[in-house]
């Protein structure tokens, strides 16, 4: 969604000299947001306004200024076609939109690549005439990288599966963090098989000596920040080599190549079994960032599957045996994450953890879990006869003498090779040893898998350490569909109470409406609409968009229209009912940030010849007439949006519709929507869709074929906004 709104000054912007003009409301709104605002005069673009974001987003410093073109202040623009773009908006008074634009900011070596979604819009003064340009938009950099992060994730573990040489994964994990952060060396160190010493592994961007020199260091105490690590085995951050004691016989080497910080973390087996570390390299002094923090945690778990992967590869070169236990394990837990991945919900993952365990890794299995203080038997896995034996025994007795009942205590695995102590039909099932892991949430167990081992199993601690991890991604898959269960409670709840009944039979009129959220899953849209009755004959019609999606959109939505319904048939002005929504809006919370909303409210009365129509347009899209002669006229009503804390303007406008003509509403989901390239649908073929409808349509004929055409027109491809429409057509009396 786009706003059609006037901008205004305020704290942390930079307003030029020049008289203010309505874009000083948008400054002050924009003032303390983390989203870009920029005003520009003239043909020359000059800077008038910017919030802080804008500055810090196109590199602060010397550009933190104002009463400059915009050209001179980031000439870089010139070549990207930004400046063109500008030009065409102060030409042509039309907007553009920039969707997950590549923008390079700076020259030379400060230069940095940038993604934004911003909007150009023309500035006009009272007379309508264009006098400048204003930008709002958000950097979407992070977002990108973030898609790219998984991407190349995903693409380093297909490497993994496809056997790629460990070499080649390890010097492409660290060149893709090191585009990821530009300014970190990012080093990776293997340990040798007897775990005494590290060896280089990759390090693309570190000089060759010092990769030479380090080559073989020593795993102890005080062999600057990875030996430490791996001794210590957990993180060890140097924040400045340069006064740090760990790195007293390293600080000189680490001068000649230009090194100042190093954070370090061991990359650690699923026997607890030191693999190497993972170390990121700083050219001055600094701590790291959460940021960097959960990237190497990231890349650490990818290091050490890659690494035992490797290993196991060795392995298979000296015993075959090997080789087909290593293999066998990849290809189980893959089996198990995938199987495991499918369903969302928590019950049908605990049965299929039991069953995936047998006989994979024992021939009995079951999956015990705390329910309201008590332990229930939820699953068991095991041959058809003995299946239903071990599902009916309780797992735990009332003295408490049990595997099950030490593992949700402790949170510690049990494994032994006997019958376990409780009563149970041990003798029947043959059982010989067992193994109990705990299935953690947050550090907490909320259930056990226990495994039975008979007479010719054996539950070796490779098929320990196998179970615990099968339990750990079983925890994780059972945490989510908790997760997913619970927040598709939430937006059900939500959802039925933002679910509009049929539309209602308004006198003298046809209504037809249609919503079409974006995407899928679970998000809640912005879009709304509602037609109800005043009590006094008259009708309320209001169509919206609040600004986001999810929770508080929905909260939002659910405001505006219960409000509307409650005022409108006490206040005869729709201008004040769109101020009684925009103070409830704003006295929600005052101290937070709801977004801001847009709507086309009105209120329509039967007459003898057709509908008399008041409405108020709240910084939406202008409304559209059809008339009985085919032809679509906007509506010319003015406001700003509303629930952004500052006063709206808003003009009502009224005017008759004529039997068989039409009003339609609708949101910038529809113009804004795009085909398979960058066309969006637009304001012209909005009009060429609307008159093309058959002679005297009703209003189920407009949205049928307002439907039909945005249909063609996107070929199936999932919208990026809602879209929502409402037809009002008259009939007479």
């Amino acid at each position: 969604m786009r706003p059609d709104r006037e901008p205004r000054t305020g704290e942390g912007t930079r307003p030029s000299p020049a008289v203010r003009d309505p874009d000083d409301d948008l400054s002050v709104l924009f003032g303390t947001s983390t989203a870009l605002f920029a005003s520009m005069a003239g043909p020359a673009h000059v800077l008038e306004a910017a919030n802080p974001a804008f500055f810090a987003a196109i590199g602060g410093g010397q550009r933190e200024r104002t009463g400059v073109p915009l050209g001179e202040l980031m000439p870089e623009l010139e070549s990207q076609g930004f400046l063109r773009l500008l030009d065409q908006v102060y030409r042509t008074g039309e907007r553009h939109v920039g969707r997950d634009t590549r923008v390079v900011i700076g020259v030379g070596d400060r230069a940095r690549e940038a993604y934004f979604d911003f909007t150009y819009e023309a500035r006009r003064d009272t007379g309508g005439n264009v006098v400048g340009v204003r930008m709002i938009g958000v950097e979407t950099t992070r977002a990108k990288h973030a898609r790219r992060l998984a991407a190349e994730q995903r693409a380093l573990l297909e490497q993994i599966a496809r056997q790629a040489p460990l070499p080649e994964v390890l010097e492409g994990m660290c060149r893709v963090i090191e585009e990821l952060s530009p300014d970190v060396l990012v080093s990776v160190l293997l340990a040798d098989e007897e775990g005494r010493r590290l060896h280089h592994g990759a390090a693309p961007s570190l000089p060759d000596f010092y990769n030479q020199a380090i080559d073989g260091i020593a795993i102890g105490e005080g062999v600057g920040s990875c030996g430490t690590a791996a001794y210590r085995r957990r993180k060890v951050i140097v924040t400045d080599i340069a006064t740090d004691p760990l790195w007293d016989d390293f600080r000189e080497l680490a001068g000649r190549a230009g090194l100042a910080a190093c954070w370090s973390t061991p990359i650690l087996g699923r026997d607890g079994r030191v693999l190497g570390t993972f170390a990121m390299y700083h050219r001055t002094p600094r701590a790291p960032q959460d940021t960097d923090l959960a990237l190497a945690g990231l890349f650490v778990g990818t290091a050490a599957l890659a690494v035992e992967r490797h290993h196991a590869e060795q392995a298979r070169r000296t015993a075959d045996a090997r080789e087909k236990a290593a293999r066998d394990d990849l290809s189980y837990l893959l089996t198990v994450s995938t199987a495991l991945a499918g369903p969302l919900d928590e019950g049908e993952t605990l049965r299929r953890l039991a069953e995936l365990a047998v006989p994979a890794l024992a021939p009995l299995a079951a999956v015990d879990v705390v329910e309201a203080g008590r332990v229930r038997r939820v699953a068991a896995a095991a041959t058809r006869r003995t299946r239903e034996l071990l599902a009916s025994h309780s797992a735990v007795r009332e003295s408490g003498n049990d595997a099950v009942a030490r593992v949700l205590a402790t949170g510690h695995t049990e494994v032994a090779r006997r019958t376990p102590a409780g009563p149970g039909p041990w003798e029947e099932l043959g059982v010989t040893g067992y193994l109990c892991v705990p299935l953690m949430d947050r550090e907490r167990p909320f259930g056990v898998l226990s495994l039975y081992a008979t007479d010719d199993t054996a539950l070796d601690g490779h098929r320990i350490a196998l179970a615990e991890e099968v339990a750990r991604r079983a925890a994780s898959a059972a945490h989510n569909a908790r997760q997913y269960a619970q927040r598709a409670a939430l937006v059900r709840d939500l959802q039925t109470g933002l679910l509009l009944p049929d539309l209602p039979d308004v006198p003298g009129a046809q209504v037809a409406a249609f919503y079409h959220p974006a995407g899928h899953g679970l998000d809640i849209g912005g879009d709304f609409y509602d037609v109800f009755p005043r009590g006094d004959g008259s009708w309320s019609f209001v169509l919206g968009d609040v600004c986001g999606r999810g929770a508080r959109a929905a909260t939002t939505t659910a405001l505006v229209r219960h409000t509307a319904r409650a005022v409108a048939p006490l206040l005869d002005d729709p201008v004040a009912v769109v101020k009684a929504v925009d103070r409830a809006l704003n006295e929600r919370n005052s101290q937070q940030n709801n977004g801001f909303v847009t709507l086309v409210h009105g209120h329509l009365t039967p007459a003898g010849d057709g509908l008399a129509v008041e409405l108020v347009r709240a910084g939406h899209t202008p409304p559209l007439v059809l008339d009985a002669g085919h032809t679509v006229t906007p509506v010319e009503a003015h406001g700003s949006l509303i629930g952004i804390g500052i006063p709206p303007r808003l003009d009502a406008v009224r005017f008759t519709l004529r039997p068989t003509e039409s009003l339609v509403l609708y949101t910038d989901g529809i113009t804004e929507c795009r085909a398979a390239g960058t066309e969006q649908y637009g304001d012209a073929r909005l009009a060429k869709a609307l008159a093309s409808t058959p002679a005297r349509p009703t209003a189920t004929d407009i949205v049928r074929r307002l439907t039909e055409d945005i249909r063609a027109f996107t070929n199936g491809r999932t919208v990026d906004d809602d879209q929502a429409a409402l037809v009002v057509t008259a009939k007479g009396l």
